[in-house]
Formats: C-alpha cells, sequence, structure tokens
C-alpha cells in the first residue's frame, strides 16, 4: 500500500476515466463514453451547468462536482478520497478532450502517483478536427493553445514561434481573431498557408484556407468569420535555403532600429532576410548600444 495526501491506496480501489465528449454535434460521444457516464459514481466537470444539458440529452443522471482552473487544487483531495473508497469518477470538460487546454491535469498527476488505474476514453478534439481539414501537412505539429489577449505579449509569443517548422495549431476566441491573424501576419510573414475552422462538427462549419494575408482579408469583410468557437492552423516556417546576406541584414537592422525596440527589430528582420532570430537581435543589440560600449565592425568582418 501507498500513502497520497494521507489517503491509503490499494488493490481493487476507485478509476479515474477521462472522457473526451462531443465538440459540438452529439452523434460524436462513442459507445464507450456514454457507457463510461453510465458507469460512472460521480463526474467531475469543468462547467456542472454545461455538462447537465449533455447528460440530460443522453437521458442520464449522475452526481456532478465541478472541476475547474480555480479550485482544482481544492476539490483534487476530495476525488482522491473518492477514489480511495472504491468510487469510479468519469472526468470531462465542456468539450473534447480534458487537459488539452482544459483543467484537469493535477487530478490526473495525483492519481496516477496514488496508484489508482487512470483510463483514457477517446474521443473529439478540435485540434485532430482542425488538423483533418485544414489542408496542411500534419507529419509534424505543435499545440499552442490560445494566445496572450494582450498585443505585446501576443506578438513576442508569435515572435518565438517565426521559425518553427512544424504546424502550428492555436485555439482563439472569435472577438480577437482580427487582431492575431494581423500579428501572425507580421510576425510569420503575410504569405505563410494558413486555415481557420470555426464551429467544428456543428451546423454551421466553416474551414477557410489561405495565405494569413487573404485570411486576414476575409475575416475584415465577413461577418460570420469572427463567429463561434476557432481553431487556427499555421504552415510550419519553410527551411532556409541558402547563406544570409549579412550586408542586407546589417541595412534591415540599422533602418528598423530607429523606430523599434531589439525585439521587434530582430523578428522583423529575421523574416525580411532569413536569418535566425537571435543572429539579428545580437546584431540589434550591438547597434543600439551606446557608443561607449560598442565595438566598430571593420570592413569585411562577417555578421555574428
Amino acid at each position: 500500500m501507498r500513502h497520497e495526501a494521507g489517503i491509503i491506496v490499494g488493490k481493487g480501489n476507485g478509476r479515474l476515466q477521462v472522457i473526451a465528449t462531443p465538440i459540438g454535434n452529439l452523434a460524436d460521444l462513442s459507445a464507450r463514453a456514454r457507457e463510461a457516464l453510465l458507469s460512472a459514481d460521480v463526474i467531475a466537470a469543468e462547467d456542472t451547468r454545461h455538462t447537465r444539458v449533455l447528460l440530460s440529452a443522453l437521458g442520464i443522471a449522475k452526481p456532478l462536482v465541478s472541476l475547474h482552473e480555480h479550485n482544482e487544487s481544492q476539490r483534487t483531495p476530495q476525488l482522491l478520497a473518492r477514489l480511495a473508497a472504491g468510487e469510479t469518477i468519469a472526468l470531462v470538460s465542456d468539450a473534447g478532450t480534458p487537459l488539452l487546454s482544459d483543467p484537469g491535469l493535477e487530478l490526473v498527476q495525483r492519481a496516477a502517483r496514488a496508484g489508482f488505474e487512470v483510463h483514457a476514453i477517446p474521443g473529439p478534439s478540435a485540434i485532430t478536427s482542425a488538423l483533418a481539414v485544414a489542408g496542411l501537412p500534419t507529419e509534424r505539429f505543435c499545440f499552442e493553445g490560445f494566445l496572450p489577449s494582450r498585443e505585446r505579449e501576443r506578438r513576442a509569443a508569435l515572435a518565438a514561434l517565426a521559425h518553427e517548422p512544424r504546424t502550428l495549431v492555436f485555439f482563439e476566441a472569435p472577438h480577437r481573431i482580427l487582431r492575431t491573424l494581423a500579428d501572425m501576419a507580421a510576425e510569420f510573414g503575410a504569405e505563410r498557408p494558413a486555415a481557420v475552422a470555426r464551429e467544428l462538427t456543428k451546423a454551421h462549419e466553416t474551414v477557410y484556407r489561405g495565405t494569413l494575408q487573404e485570411l486576414l482579408a476575409r475575416a475584415q469583410v465577413e461577418e460570420n468569420f469572427q463567429r463561434g468557437e476557432i481553431t487556427i492552423v499555421v504552415h510550419g516556417a519553410a527551411a532556409a535555403t541558402g547563406a544570409v546576406d549579412g550586408q542586407l541584414l546589417r541595412r534591415a537592422v540599422e533602418l528598423l532600429a530607429k523606430e523599434l525596440p531589439p525585439g521587434r527589430v530582430a523578428a522583423i528582420a529575421a523574416q525580411l532576410t532569413g536569418a535566425s532570430r537571435a543572429t539579428a537581435y545580437a546584431l540589434a543589440a550591438r547597434i543600439t548600444r551606446p557608443a561607449s560600449d560598442t565595438t566598430s565592425l571593420r570592413e569585411g568582418e562577417e555578421m555574428p
């Protein structure tokens, strides 16, 4: 036997089942997921009101407890105690697969560490659904969740991903989609291929495909573009095709440094010249450093 937060754990104790629920179409709930919900002693839900509607549509009546980002640390010990008492707990989020930009990580970690059985009941996910219809490479991808809501932090996050070769997947709120597409076009390049999937699996499902600039232009004129649940898929950065032109890099940095801080200078100069952001930043830092602290480049000296 082992102990987790004062709970004695041994064979024959409860199970935690992590259950994917529909992201829009109720028919997407698997037979196994339905059975798991029926057999659970209690359901831990991100929003009990939302889950109660789902259960009602399925004809299922089960006790519900809330488990969201604001109460997970306080609620987890209570749920572990129920597992220790031999109960089966179903963990669900409002839509899709729990833990993917949804709560539940602490509960899963502590339940597994304590030796309880933790099972996945797979099913719908906006991430894989968007990748399946975006028409972009899927061999390698990374999920970045929601970007920061503030422009400065959002631009910094995107700049850090500008040279990521894997396909990128983001969630975004409809009221921010215009600003996010504009920032992506600025940081990734206006011609980067992308797709915006809205209302996946629902009656008004729409997938927009094109360059970031084309998607931004469309979002500006189509009202529906800015409605519903949105997933953005962006093509990864192309591999470098040749040596960086040192003179072009220096000229770009010099011009940009007159108006922008080093971080923004580096992001834009890297996009313009193909240099790495680190290289462009090092040069920007040297150029903007006070004259007393700067060692001038000699003619013919290589860029850093």
